[in-house]
């Protein structure tokens, strides 16, 4: 007989279930089921962010797992925004709007009197060019897959990624608590799974890391390639 797939609740999905109407023979009533319902989404928003365009529980961040500094950064990159539309070939550093990510970083740390000492973090750069062969929703599937594991296995802060241009060319970037972290993130299933279909799906790929380091006081802050 074939397995069935539960998927899990979106934080959506879990607001629309405080309308929804149960049946009568249940123990509880209604009214103390909407309230548990509603805890439950409270605690969900508290505790999780949304740091990349999937927004399904199992790819949001869990703040609860990180330090202050992290739980900052990942807070601030909410607002992270591409500003050209060449980001596929266009110099790192020049592409987001990394000065408003580290104002907020410094805004944050204020009122939550945190004193920001110097950071580092991991950044993992994706340049790519397709074929007009490639089915782009086939990436989409395997690249889903993939960030849900990075997810689970801890300190992914951020993930963006563009559409290909007119010549097939894209960029895709994660930003990382740690290259350790980034390790882990990437030997799973679905990883495997996704480098192995590269070769087939792609004409060209290169990977950059870069560190980004945020200063005392969060007032200067620096993106540098990463040497070990």
């Amino acid at each position: 007989m074939a397995a069935t797939t539960i998927a899990p609740l979106s934080v959506e999905a879990l607001s629309r279930l405080e309308a929804s109407t149960f049946p009568s023979d249940i123990k509880e009533s209604n009214a103390e089921v909407s309230i548990r319902v509603q805890e439950i989404s409270n605690e969900i928003k508290k505790s999780f962010l949304t740091v990349s365009p999937y927004e399904e529980l199992p790819h949001l961040l869990d703040l609860r797992t990180l330090d202050i500094p992290n739980q900052l950064l990942a807070r601030a990159l909410v607002g992270f925004k591409c500003l050209r539309d060449d980001y596929a070939t266009a110099n790192y550093v020049e592409i987001f709007n990394w000065p408003e990510v580290v104002e907020n970083v410094k805004r944050m740390a204020a009122v939550s009197n945190h004193q920001w000492k110097k950071e580092k973090f991991y950044i993992v750069v994706f340049r790519s060019r397709i074929p007009p062969t490639t089915v782009y929703a086939d990436l989409g599937v395997l690249d889903k897959a993939a960030h849900a594991e990075a997810t689970k296995s801890g300190g992914f802060l951020k993930y963006w990624f563009g559409s290909p241009d007119s010549e097939g060319r894209n960029l895709a970037t994660c930003v990382w608590r740690s290259p350790e972290d980034a390790r882990i993130g990437s030997v799973g299933e679905a990883h495997r799974k996704a480098a192995g279909a590269t070769r087939f799906l792609y004409t060209e790929w290169r990977i950059e890391r870069l560190r980004l380091t945020i200063k005392d006081g969060a007032t200067d802050w620096e993106i540098t390639e990463w040497d070990q």
